[in-house]
């Protein structure tokens, strides 16, 4: 009895070591405080979880009191998809507008100071970057995460990424793998699949994940995508072939496999979360991502004890289990060596995100500058990852330069008139997302520009549509330093 108990409490504490929970609230609740002491050894945290750099310094400075080698994560990609800076917008672009750039000394700048940051304020984990190829431009979900839609150019990013965050003493996660670029399907809402044959994914999908373990990413973060080339049952979250057979022996990869988020739909409406922890687990992921949707106590326990009765039924090999909790121990381990080190490197590069997102900016026509505008913002709805709570376009920063600025907001199936009514005598400035996947802004944008011919268009999506009016401009994606840099070239500065 006594090698059965030490046994099965080894066991639960390695059920827990696996699990990336998210929790509520800007201080840690009693609950995680109390299973990082039974062995929990990473959280998650999100845009709720952060209103301050000075909040954000307490909570990990709280979790560490319990934990020094706690690993804390984060979904801060810079760009569009940002925690840190979720109420106001983020301080560095995303990975579009540096692959508009093509500069990947600036690349690895600009991710060696969001790591910085990241590191100040006691985050160790950025599941981060993204190295999709945006093969597919209808991508409901990726779009201007990736650094762009040719393989060698996401490639050579990911790697400066990976590197210029890594030098930060803060891990990369490299995701989604092993490619989401090229689905039309949300994976927070269903299963995509992506039907190419397996010569090309190698030549496409695989190359900026083989570029971001040369680079020496410490942790690789799955899709729940299915890919029959690789497998045609199991989503790769959920596949030995694609886990264990592709990424560990034909990739060589060492690190930490971590899943996407277990509570989307592809894995919770198809196999459920706990099942589906279970099956990752066995496939060769380490680490199992949850708490951007379900962040409770509950949750977690469900999910060690479902991990502990599968170890018990045979169903998951106990070798397995404390082979994935060595590695996220291992990683632990790795970021509290370098957290000091990390630290001395100084105060780094605070404007280096203005400077980029400048850099980024395509601008066909020319215009005077606007005096009094009236910036008409085209808002679709936001994809999950990005969120809806953080802010975006140009009305706020054109405010601060131009005195005068009126603004308003237009959903879909909102009309040029509407505009126009509100607009007055104003210089109307068109703001979009994504203009080619959605007709309505098409058709609001060809009916200002006919009635105004000095209207002004800023694409912060994918610049795929047309160019018009006076002056167009394309930030490649709509960090808030991506509309200051845009506002900038409309006030003439």
């Amino acid at each position: 009895m006594t090698v059965l108990a030490h046994r099965t409490d080894t066991v639960t504490r390695d059920a827990l070591a696996v699990l990336q929970p998210g929790f509520e609230g800007t201080t840690a609740p009693a609950w995680v405080l109390r299973l990082m002491g039974e062995g929990l050894a990473s959280v998650g945290l999100f845009g709720r979880n952060i209103v301050s750099a000075e909040q954000l310094s307490a909570l990990t400075a709280e979790l560490r009191r319990e934990r020094d080698d706690v690993l804390v994560a984060i979904d801060e990609e810079g760009g569009d998809v940002t925690r840190l800076e979720v109420r106001d917008g983020s301080s560095f672009p995303g990975n579009l507008a540096l692959g508009a750039v093509d500069d990947t000394g600036l690349t690895r700048d600009v991710a060696r100071e969001l790591g910085r940051r990241l590191a100040e304020c006691g985050v160790n984990l950025n599941w981060a970057p993204s190295a999709d190829v945006n093969s597919n431009p209808d991508n409901p979900v990726i779009g201007v995460r990736s650094f762009g839609a040719d393989t060698h150019l996401a490639a050579r990013h990911t790697a400066a990424y990976v590197e210029g965050l890594q030098s930060s003493g803060v891990a990369a996660c490299t995701k989604h793998f092993p490619g989401h670029g090229d689905t039309n399907v949300d994976s927070h809402h269903a299963m995509p699949r992506i039907d190419v044959d397996l010569d090309v994914l190698q030549a496409r999908e695989l190359i900026p994940f083989k570029a971001a373990i040369e680079a020496g990413t410490k942790a690789v973060m799955s899709a729940h995508i299915l890919v029959p080339a690789l497998d045609p049952t199991r989503p790769a979250t959920l596949s030995p072939q694609i886990l264990t057979g592709l990424l560990r022996k034909e990739l060589g990869y060492e690190g930490l496999i971590v899943t996407d988020g277990m509570e989307m739909n592809a894995i919770a409406g198809t196999y459920g979360i706990e099942r589906g922890s279970v099956l990752a687990i066995a496939a060769g992921a380490d680490a199992i991502c949850v708490g951007g949707g379900l962040a409770d106590e509950a949750t977690v326990l469900s999910l060690r004890d479902a991990l502990v009765a599968a170890v018990r039924e045979g169903t998951l090999p106990q070798e397995r289990l404390a082979d994935a909790a060595a590695r996220v121990r291992a990683l632990a381990e790795w970021t509290r060596r370098t957290r000091t080190d990390a630290r001395q490197e100084g105060s780094g590069a605070p404007g280096i995100g203005l400077t980029a997102a400048r850099r980024a900016l395509v601008i066909s026509g020319t215009a005077a500058p606007v005096a009094a505008p009236y910036v008409a913002t085209l808002a679709p709805v936001a994809n999950i990852a990005v969120g809806d709570e953080t802010p975006w376009g140009v009305a706020a920063e054109l405010a601060e330069l131009v005195e005068g600025t009126a603004s308003g907001v237009y959903p879909q199936g909102s009309t040029a008139g509407d505009v126009l009514a509100a607009a007055g005598e104003r210089t109307v400035v068109a703001v979009v997302r994504d203009e080619h996947r959605h007709p309505w802004m098409t058709e609001v944008l060809d009916a200002l520009v006919a009635a105004r011919p000095d209207t002004v268009v800023v694409e912060m999506g994918l610049p795929r549509g047309t160019p018009r009016g006076a002056l167009y401009v394309a930030t490649h994606g709509a960090a808030r330093v991506c509309g200051r840099a845009a506002a900038e070239v409309i006030a003439g500065r």
